[in-house]
């Protein structure tokens, strides 16, 4: 009898010496076990990754550097291999030092000399973790930046929403208004501002691009604007040193364009300028809507953009219906890509001349939108003034 297990002995013997030559050359950290997980070889690379001496690893069981709560988990793994031939799962293996290492444990079961035995691989993938950890952290910060940067956005957005003109009633004059951004917040801004109670400014203005920046743009414009309408500046005078602060003050390549209207409520006249701004519209009943072009061209741009021309002026009667807008009302397209234009939004204007002051607003939103395909692609300002 001693010498058929003599002969098992060498030939286990033999076959292990075989199979370490051949997993001496992986990558990977290798052991073999028995059916009972007692670790019969192992290559460099698994010493290299515990730590652990070979001689402590051979003839120990898998158990002894595992916590049990860890075994409980692995000697799972190790059935289900058994079962099946082979298995792969994500785990750790222990250090000498008590770390442990984040691997890929795979597992396959050979049969030899009617006994089974268990090759598992282990690769290190403490490189991706790191890795997954850091893109995880990145993420977690980006967004609590996302979510600081969504309250500025709202805040930005509510601070400009309070610097729209309210309807409001002035003496003769009934005004309404409608501002809308593309996104949070944008570079469109309109304002109504009186001095003295008898002169009434009227003004829209709409900053090149979107978004954050134009509606930085934006708000430092409005507080340039209501400082010069404050001090009675004339038009052309405010138009001229708006370019100015534009190009040397900004610096920033953004324009802008601009419609202004003061109007005496008394004598119930308007004086009437633009930069670069679509025409402005008069309504008089019976009559195709005026257009109040612009005699100045863009500002930002040029030094010279302004006209020196004076002020368009315009006796009013009652029933004139004013309307200032940005470009976000006029390029706007269809489904076949034609643009509304000037003639489609005075087109506009004059259908809804007819309806009651109150509904007037609505109809030309309602008509603008009935025109454009898809959703709002630039920032809106609408102001009208219905001359009573």
């Amino acid at each position: 009898m001693t010498v058929p297990l003599l002969s098992a002995a060498n030939d286990q013997a033999e076959w292990l010496t075989s199979m370490e030559a051949v997993l001496e050359v992986l990558n990977e950290g290798v052991l073999i076990i028995n059916e009972h997980q007692q670790i019969l070889s192992v290559n460099s690379r698994f010493i290299e990754l515990t730590g652990i001496s070979k001689q402590d690893l051979i003839g120990s069981y898998a158990s002894q550097f595992y916590s049990p709560q860890e075994w409980d988990f692995i000697a799972r793994q190790i059935n289900v291999g058994f079962q099946h031939g082979h298995n792969r799962y994500v785990f750790v293996l222990p250090r000498k030092d008590g770390s442990r290492v984040p691997v890929i444990i795979s597992s396959r079961t050979l049969a030899h000399s009617g006994r089974q035995f268990g090759i598992v691989t282990f690769t290190d993938i403490s490189e991706q973790v790191r890795v997954t950890e850091e893109l995880r952290s990145s993420n977690t910060r980006l967004r609590k930046r996302q979510m600081e940067i969504e309250e500025d956005l709202r805040l930005a957005a509510r601070v400009q929403r309070s610097l729209v003109p309210k309807s409001l009633v002035w003496d003769r004059l009934s005004i309404d208004s409608f501002y809308q951004a593309e996104h949070s917040v944008g570079g469109d801004f309109a304002l109504v501002n009186s001095q003295d109670g008898e002169h009434i400014s009227l003004l829209v203005c709409d900053v090149s691009g979107h978004g954050i920046g134009s509606a930085l743009v934006a708000n430092r414009i409005y507080s340039e604007t209501m400082g010069h309408l404050r001090t009675g500046m004339p038009f052309i005078d405010m138009f001229a040193e708006l370019n100015r602060f534009l190009i040397e003050d900004i610096d920033a390549g953004m324009f802008i364009t601009v419609a202004a209207a003061s109007i005496d409520t008394h004598l119930c006249r308007m004086v009437f300028a633009g930069a670069g701004h679509p025409p402005a519209m008069l309504v008089r009943r019976g009559q195709s809507p005026l257009l109040l072009e612009s005699r100045s061209a863009i500002l930002g741009a040029l030094p010279d953009a302004v006209d020196t021309t004076p002020s368009l002026e315009l006796q009013l009667e009652p029933g004139d219906r004013i309307v200032l807008y940005t470009d976000g009302i006029t390029e706007v397209f269809n489904s076949r890509e034609e643009m509304l234009g000037i003639e489609g939004i005075r087109e506009i204007v004059r259908q809804t001349a007819a309806l009651p002051w109150d509904e007037m607003k609505q109809g030309i939103l309602d008509g603008v939108a009935a025109w454009r395909s898809g959703p709002p692609s630039d920032d809106v300002s609408l102001v009208l003034v219905h001359v009573r």
